[in-house]
């Protein structure tokens, strides 16, 4: 299937490793130019030189801090400057602190505001002229399962990434007639570095193999095993791509079936 993302220029959120190095590999591989983004050049760097080899595709990466506003309107006036406009846009930024309500103060709050929802507000407000310009745009948000089943222990992202939802949804009726289309993808238990990390902590917790653990964390999920970033990227691909013309105000999830909610 020809998805129309020849010569398309798409920005990458928080995109040196895991699900957004998935990402902006696989708009690549289907022709798109990509800027990668990240707070670790050396990591940042590496990636962008792995796309450029393996798809062909013109990459630009720059180092910036999508909580901070100042990096996010450098970083979308310099994709712009350089690739004369942005056709897609996938928000993406790591996930707050884990913690309960007795263990957060007021500051966790802000900062996983400032994380995860202003971060999405800001980069959407910085690309939206470009889009009106260019005849239309896509806008792809990536929060996780938490806003379709609150995860225990994660209060934070659950409140932050739930807003996102909001934000989304009453933007993507408001952007529909300038064809500018925004949806939401939701990771579930997917193999990144963040998934690694959990199941070592969580193996020497339990005093049992990194191997037991990670099958610990199937046992709820029906495909039986944990996704792939390219499975979860392969979605994301799809929407930022003409062939999603016309599906908007969506928010789907890619997690092996381990969400028995009916919406």
């Amino acid at each position: 299937m020809e998805l129309g993302l020849r010569n398309k220029v798409a920005v990458i959120g928080a995109s040196s490793k895991g699900l957004g190095r998935a990402i902006a590999h696989g708009l690549a591989e289907e022709g798109a130019a990509v800027v990668v983004c990240a707070r670790n050049t050396e990591a940042l760097e590496a990636t962008a030189t792995e796309i450029r080899e393996n798809t062909g595709s013109e990459v630009m990466s720059m180092a910036a801090d999508v909580s901070d506003p100042h990096d996010v309107e450098n970083l979308i006036q310099v994709s712009i400057e350089h690739f004369g406009g942005i056709d897609i846009l996938v928000n993406n930024a790591g996930g707050p602190r884990a913690g309960r309500f007795d263990d957060l103060d007021v500051t966790d709050y802000q900062d996983a505001v400032n994380l995860n929802l202003m971060s999405t507000i800001n980069l959407t407000r910085a690309v939206v002229p470009s889009m009106r310009a260019r005849g239309g745009g896509r806008i792809i948000n990536l929060t996780s399962v938490s806003v379709k089943q609150p995860v225990e222990g994660l209060m934070l992202s659950n409140m932050a990434r739930t807003g996102v939802i909001g934000f989304a949804k009453t933007l993507a009726t408001e952007l529909a007639p300038e064809n500018i289309l925004i949806n939401n993808v939701c990771p579930g238990i997917i193999f990144t570095d963040r998934i690694q990390q959990l199941a070592t902590v969580r193996a020497e917790e339990a005093g049992i193999t990194f191997d037991e653990a990670i099958e610990n964390m199937t046992q709820n999920i029906p495909l039986g095993r944990i996704g792939d970033p390219h499975e979860f990227a392969n979605l994301v691909v799809f929407l930022a791509s003409e062939r999603a013309s016309y599906i908007t105000g969506t928010t789907i999830q890619v997690d092996g079936g381990m969400i028995k909610g009916l919406l």
